[in-house]
Formats: structure tokens, C-alpha cells, sequence
């Protein structure tokens, strides 16, 4: 078990553990607060985060900041987002099954070192492998279901909200319901947010 983030990302950037790696420009580790008790998990790096190394700050990147801000949560503040894979699949395919086993230590000893209180899952391939093979992230979005003591919820992914906007304004009840269970749990002061069309 790793004791420190210094030698966690150290070893995962020099990971060689699946296929993934060949195609790779660099490892996607994570970025965020890592003191903070809310993680978000997304299922892999797409071009711009191969690129940049690091996660969602691609068009669906930028989208998921938007629908943070109109609950007064930021990335750098409130939370730390690590992807289920940390290298990018060909095409921005998913993740197979195979590449998601070989790469879930990373972001097992990422999860073992913030201890989280709250887990958000972003899209269905993190959901499925994080909470439950069966999840239904269509019928099952928003609510908190609570595994190994870390309440846990799912949100439809940022990508699937820019080609479906009519899904917009459940996933902006999700996060308005996320902002309600941290501030229960004492992770952010109680705010009043003005009514605001859905980003």
C-alpha cells in the first residue's frame, strides 16, 4: 500500500501493465484536491487528456466545470477526479474489460489515500465497475447508495450530456443533490444559489 502521493504517481506514470500503453502520448494520473473527501472517477483519458495530461479538460471537461460552478463546487477546491483506465483507449473506445482490471490499483491506492466520504461516478462504464455490474445509469442517476461506508452516486457522463442537452437538467439535479450531501456531511458551507437556467 502506498504511504505517499509523490511515490503512487511516480510508479503509475511509468505503468506498463496493459496493452494501453503503447498507444499512449503520457499516463493520465488525476488531478484535484487530494485532501479533499469527494471523488469523481470517469472511466479514461480522451485525446485532449492524453494530450495534457490530465482528466476531463476536453469539451466534456469544460461542460462538467460549468454544471461544478452552478453549485459553487471547483475541482481544485472541493474534489479530485482519477479515471478508471489512466491511458487512453483507441479512439476513445471503452475500456475493455481486461484493461479496466489491469489499471483499478491506481485508483484503488488513489482512493486508499483520500478516503473519501462521497464517490461520483461519471457515465456508465465507471458506475458499472465501481458500484455495480447492473447499474442503470438512465434510471439510476442522482441517487446515493451507500458501499463499504462511502456513500456512492452516478451521474450521467459530461460527453453523453453534449449530444443528448435534453438530459441536461436531471444530470443538474444530481449535482445539486451532491452539494446538499456534502454540506450534510460538513465537507462545504451551507450556500443559497440563485435560480439558473441549466448550463
Amino acid at each position: 500500500m502506498y504511504q505517499t502521493w509523490e511515490e503512487l504517481e511516480r510508479d503509475c506514470l511509468l505503468c506498463e501493465k496493459c496493452p494501453l500503453r503503447e498507444g499512449r502520448t503520457q499516463v493520465v494520473f488525476g488531478v484535484g484536491n487530494r485532501n479533499a473527501k469527494v471523488l469523481f472517477i470517469g472511466e479514461g483519458p480522451g485525446e485532449q487528456e492524453d494530450l495534457q495530461g490530465k482528466p476531463f479538460v476536453g469539451r466534456s471537461g469544460q461542460y462538467l466545470d460549468k454544471l461544478l460552478a452552478s453549485v459553487g463546487l471547483t475541482r481544485e477546491k472541493d474534489l479530485y477526479i482519477g479515471n478508471i483506465v489512466k491511458c487512453r483507449p483507441p479512439h476513445n473506445r471503452d475500456p475493455l474489460p481486461e484493461e479496466q482490471d489491469a489499471c483499478i490499483d491506481w485508483l484503488r491506492a488513489q482512493t486508499a489515500l483520500i478516503k473519501p466520504k462521497i464517490i461520483v461516478c461519471l457515465g456508465r462504464i465507471a458506475a458499472m465497475k465501481i458500484i455495480r455490474p447492473d447499474f442503470k445509469i438512465t434510471k439510476e442517476h442522482g441517487v446515493f447508495y451507500e458501499k463499504n461506508g462511502v456513500l456512492m452516486m452516478a451521474t450521467l457522463h459530461p460527453a453523453a450530456l453534449l449530444r443528448n442537452p435534453a438530459a441536461k437538467p436531471g444530470a443538474l439535479e444530481d449535482f445539486v443533490r451532491l452539494r446538499e450531501k456534502m454540506e450534510e456531511l460538513g465537507l462545504v458551507a451551507p450556500e443559497t444559489f440563485p435560480d439558473e437556467p441549466c448550463p
